[in-house]
């Protein structure tokens, strides 16, 4: 049942994108979208971590450094995806993650390929070819290369936190560091950009953004710190179909038959690199 809290993530990340594109219609920009964003996330994760007592030193900050930079790097990319391409697209393109993990895995790890992981990486090929049809040109070409980016630095952030995990560091010690140094990337960002007055709207939207976010994460790290790996990583994929729903009910998106079975070969791809992976990897 712990698992379940997957699909409860998975809905409040789909939250966070409706709230990232509704805010962009609004005319807000990207440094702005992740500047309200990281301000929100760190304000929550500061108020949790001294309610728990977290101990904040850590012996392993260049560590903690790396996975907060390219968290940041990776969920700005995300956003400017999402901006860019129909809400389901973007989201089942960032989710083609786990392909890149197992050839970062295979590269850095010596991880080797049996017939599963090779039937998954073939499946998310093609999959992602799928959804670049029939957009092969102009900017939804260009957006589908900006969801790949967001999708490699994810494998990047998964990379990461699996070695932050072996070194024995809390998850909310990460999340927070992760936080504070987006907060920081995001200040400096919004410094040299123009501002936007709030609305009252868009202070919902800014806000919606940080707090699925931030409620996402918590969910996230409850399901894989309790539940079973399997099935939590296989729930994963219900972000997929919320964000079809949420597009398909305020956007009237919908997807071809050939995005479709893209949506579904990506899926696929992802529950069986999962599966496939060696868990002492």
């Amino acid at each position: 049942m712990q698992s379940l809290w997957m699909v409860v993530a998975g809905f409040l990340f789909s939250g966070m994108g409706v709230c990232v594109k509704l805010s962009a219609v609004e005319g807000y920009s990207l440094a702005e979208i992740v500047f309200y964003r990281s301000v929100v996330m760190f304000s929550i994760m500061l108020a949790l971590v001294r309610w728990r007592n977290v101990r904040l030193a850590t012996p392993h900050w260049l560590w903690q450094v790396k996975r907060a930079v390219t968290g940041f790097c990776s969920l700005s990319v995300f956003f400017y995806a999402i901006s860019l391409l129909p809400l389901a697209t973007a989201v089942t393109l960032n989710y083609t993650s786990p392909v890149f993990l197992v050839l970062m895995l295979a590269f850095f790890r010596g991880l080797k390929f049996n017939r599963g992981i090779m039937l998954a990486l073939g499946l998310g090929f093609l999959g992602v070819v799928f959804l670049m049809q029939p957009s092969f040109e102009g900017q939804s070409l260009f957006g589908v290369s900006v969801a790949l980016t967001s999708a490699v630095l994810t494998a990047m952030v998964y990379f990461d936190v699996s070695a932050l995990g072996r070194l024995g560091e809390p998850v909310s010690r990460t999340v927070f560091y992760f936080s504070g140094i987006s907060t920081l990337l995001s200040l400096a960002w919004i410094a040299f950009s123009r501002l936007n007055p709030i609305t009252l709207q868009g202070f919902l939207m800014l806000a919606g953004t940080g707090i699925f976010a931030t409620l996402g994460q918590l969910a996230m790290t409850r399901a894989y710190s309790r539940g079973k790996v399997l099935l939590t990583a296989s729930l994963t994929y219900t972000a997929v179909i919320f964000a079809v729903l949420f597009g398909i009910i305020l956007w009237s998106e919908h997807l071809g038959w050939m995005e479709c079975l893209g949506v579904a070969l990506v899926i696929v791809s992802g529950v069986s690199a999962n599966y496939f992976l060696p868990k002492t990897k």
